[in-house]
């Protein structure tokens, strides 16, 4: 007998009549389904269809027994405009065609003035399309600082609202609002157009009744507990955050007036924030030597830069993914380098007399010192011999993607170069000497250090500030290898942050403090935009940081709004 697992099976075939049937209803379901999603009903046969045409043919004319089928029923042909794109349109047309919508936008643009066509076409045209790559470039193009008549300003505004010292003041690009903070822990919210105060973020109070893990956390209030240091706007205006000696940084939706989240983490106090330009990133400088990077939109933390050695005063950023920090009394500036984890040191400050001895030369023979001296020399009539060596770096602010400058506790301020490691051109004593009567020594002067530095970004122009009563504007020269003084303004206190922002055409309308400035002729006017130039001073009678210094007489806690026209032809 045959062995069943050795038995051959006879496979059953699939009827043909069952295998067609199922492909047809599959067929069918799918006709339906595509005929639903396009809006149709489902197609008929037989009998059913024949009179479904029948109806059709009945209803062909209207009431007036006019044939519908004789109508012309399409629709006119409609001209495609420039701006619209074509199906059948080749990368290479599209070009073309956005090209000559961006050159008729410039046309007329520039044809307002009183400008021939061929004067439009050849020159203005071209240095417009120059302009526009350059604002892409992260490089000084704004050469402007000789149209600008800074001997006084055309307009001014000053806003007293904080008891004790403004430590920081920044407006927002579109010149809408301007926000202030002081030492007693307020913010305060200004409208440009009104000069009036419209809002104040106050500062909150600490439940001290709880113990140990009840007890409240900073984190857990809307608002600051302490003092305020440090204020910055996004370029859009959309968030304003703000930072101090509560360890946190408070983030505001300015159109609402609201807080809306806290971000902690730092072990000391912040002293510095700065958005990247045209981004949601936030960067924060602290006490504890770090620099945090937050994306607030997604509301959330990044990273933590370390490098280092002392407290970190200062912070900038541009429009690159990049940062720039002053160390204090490590005497280095970092240029942070984000997408590829890396840092440039440059070390600013001279060389002690130890460490020159030690090396086999002599301090009184360095160079950088020797400069230094006859700098001073020639500017205040001093001793040659008397020569002051730079200990702490106090702040600095980018000029553009590749410069910077830096001022220090010497009053010099030094202009760098990310090609380079030492500074391309220092300027010694910027604002003279702060002198103090000693019982055994008799006069002491020391020279007062930089309080606040800031940029007119991408452009020639920045401004430094002190406490001796002025704010001093500086020109870059063309192939930003020095700088110059072109101007100072008369402002009485010490000068905690300083703004520079560029007021395009019209700007400053509706404001009712400001005067109507004469619209420039200037072909550089005219291209670039720049209409005039609005600088934010805030003022106190201490220092921000700390209550070493105090300015008393004529002094106002306050936010000092100056505005800079061009010259009148």
């Amino acid at each position: 007998m045959q062995d069943p697992f050795f038995a051959t099976t006879k496979k059953r075939k699939r009827t043909a009549s069952t295998g067609n049937a199922t492909r047809k209803i599959a067929r069918k379901e799918k006709h339906v389904k595509v005929a639903k999603v396009n809006g149709m009903r489902p197609t008929k046969s037989g009998k059913q269809k024949r009179v479904e045409d029948e109806e059709l043919e009945s209803d062909r004319t209207d009431e007036d027994g006019i044939d519908i089928g004789d109508l012309d029923l399409r629709a006119e042909d409609i001209p495609v405009t420039s701006g619209d794109e074509d199906v059948d349109e080749t990368p290479a047309e599209k070009r073309l065609r956005l090209a000559k919508l961006y050159l008729d936008n410039v046309k007329e643009g520039l044809a307002e003035g009183d400008y021939d066509a061929a004067e439009i076409d050849k020159e203005l045209i071209s240095a417009r399309l120059r302009q526009d790559v350059l604002d892409h470039s992260g490089k000084v193009h704004l050469f402007i600082a000789d149209s600008y008549d800074f001997t006084a300003p055309t307009s001014k505004l000053r806003c007293k609202g904080h008891r004790f010292s403004v430590t920081s003041a920044t407006a927002t690009e579109d010149l809408r609002w301007l926000f202030t903070s002081g030492k007693e822990g307020h913010i305060n919210k200004w409208d440009l157009k009104t000069s009036a105060k419209v809002a104040t973020f106050y500062k909150q109070r600490l439940d001290a009744k709880g113990k140990g893990k009840e007890k409240a956390s900073p984190l857990d209030l809307e608002g600051h507990s302490d003092e305020v240091l440090a204020l910055a706007v996004s370029s859009d205006g959309q968030y304003l955050a703000s930072a101090g000696k509560d360890r946190k940084i408070c983030i505001w939706d300015p159109a609402k007036d609201q807080w809306v989240k806290n971000f902690g983490g730092h072990k000391d106090l912040i002293s510095d924030l700065a958005f990247r330009k045209n981004t949601k990133h936030l960067y924060s400088a602290s006490f504890d030597r770090t620099v945090k990077l937050y994306d607030l939109s997604v509301m959330g933390y990044v990273e933590t830069l370390f490098g280092h050695q002392d407290t970190i005063v200062s912070l900038d950023s541009l429009r690159g993914e990049t940062a720039v920090t002053a160390g204090a009394r490590d005497r280095t500036i970092r240029y942070w380098k984000i997408p590829e984890e890396s840092q440039l040191v440059f070390r600013g400050g001279g060389k002690s007399a130890i460490r020159e001895l030690l090396e086999g030369g002599a301090f009184e023979g360095h160079e950088d010192e020797g400069e230094a001296g006859q700098q001073t020399k020639s500017k205040t009539g001093s001793d040659p011999q008397k020569r002051f060596v730079e200990g702490s770096i106090e702040c600095v602010a980018l000029i553009d993607e590749t410069n910077f400058i830096s001022g220090g506790d010497t009053g010099s301020i030094c202009l760098w170069n990310t090609g380079k490691k030492k500074p391309i051109f220092t300027q010694a004593i910027c604002h003279g000497f702060h002198e103090v009567e000693s019982a055994t020594e008799g006069i002491v002067r020391t020279p007062r250090w930089i309080t606040s530095i800031a940029c007119l970004r991408y452009s020639d122009i920045f401004v430094s500030g002190s406490w001796e009563g002025q704010i001093r504007i500086w020109k870059l020269d063309s192939k930003l290898r020095s700088f110059s003084l072109v101007g100072a303004v008369e402002v009485l206190g010490v000068v905690n942050s300083l703004q520079l922002l560029s007021v395009p055409k019209g700007g400053l309308g509706g404001t009712t403090w400001a005067k109507k400035s004469q619209i420039s002729t200037d072909k550089t006017m005219k291209i670039t935009g720049v209409e005039s130039i609005l600088l934010v001073a805030g003022i106190g009678q201490e220092h921000r940081l700390g209550r070493w210094l105090r300015v008393k007489e004529g002094v106002s806690n306050s936010t000092v709004v100056m505005v800079f026209s061009p010259r009148t032809p």
